[in-house]
């Protein structure tokens, strides 16, 4: 909970005054509520007012740990700034190409905060804001994981573009759908949720009618295998084998 003068000469154990609470925030399911308070515990009341200011503005949900981990993010980048330390992020081509909707809202979102800050931050924290909407998605709760999916998305784009033989454009409608399918892909491994019917009927239709598209979604398997340490199911090979089809224009 945040308020103004919420912890004003309050002592371990003692009950929290209602009418002092402007905000609750609670963890989401699986996330370590310790970690989280201990995060929030090390935070100024005013970055987390700005963040969640800012995110409720561009219609983002302000959910525990995406507030966190932006706040916590944007007072040491104020630190780092105001000490002159400049800090150029590696992965800026890929999150403005695979994530092009999140990059958009973190440049919203960083504009507002520096509209706040005496210090404004460059504009390449950005790319790291954005990372952290990315990571929200994922589930993990571990950015360097969301660094891990941004790689493999890119290197599978490369290889489909390769195997048609065509340069693949994220901006296109049919590359984004693919970019969302694998995001919410690594979410279902991560939960152990892959899909999976046996005898799917869908899934075999998909091989008869795409052979081509069905054996890129093979390599891509391998390669999502091998990145990821987890087999696919065949349904999500199938699936896979769907999205290159369309990719291909076949579908």
């Amino acid at each position: 909970m945040t308020g103004r003068g919420l912890g004003f000469k309050a002592h371990h154990g003692d009950d929290i005054e209602p009418a002092r609470v402007a905000q609750v925030f609670t963890p989401s399911l699986g996330r370590d509520p310790d970690h989280l308070a201990i995060m929030l515990a090390a935070l100024s009341p005013d970055y987390i007012d700005k963040v969640v200011a800012a995110l409720d503005k561009v219609g983002v949900d302000a959910e525990l740990t995406l507030v966190v981990a932006l706040a916590d993010h944007i007072q040491s980048a104020v630190k780092r700034t105001r000490a002159g330390h400049h800090i150029s992020y590696p992965l800026r081509a890929e999150v403005e190409h695979l994530y092009p909707e999140d990059y958009r809202r973190s440049t919203q979102v960083l504009a507002l905060v520096n509209a706040e800050l005496e210090t404004p931050l460059p504009d390449e924290e950005a790319i790291a804001l954005a990372l952290h909407l990315v990571n929200a998605g994922f589930a993990s709760g571990d950015l360097s994981q969301t660094y891990r999916m941004t790689g493999l998305i890119q290197q599978l784009i490369a290889i489909i573009g390769e195997f048609l033989g065509k340069e693949l454009d994220s901006e296109e409608v049919t590359v984004a759908r693919f970019i969302t399918h694998l995001r919410y892909l690594f979410v279902r491994m991560q939960q152990n949720k892959q899909l999976s019917a046996e005898h799917s009927a869908i899934g075999r239709a998909i091989v008869e009618a795409y052979p081509r598209a069905s054996e890129c979604a093979k390599i891509l398997a391998n390669i999502i295998e091998l990145r990821m340490d987890d087999p696919l199911t065949d349904d999500e090979i199938s699936y896979l084998a769907l999205h290159v089809a369309r990719l291909e224009g076949k579908h």
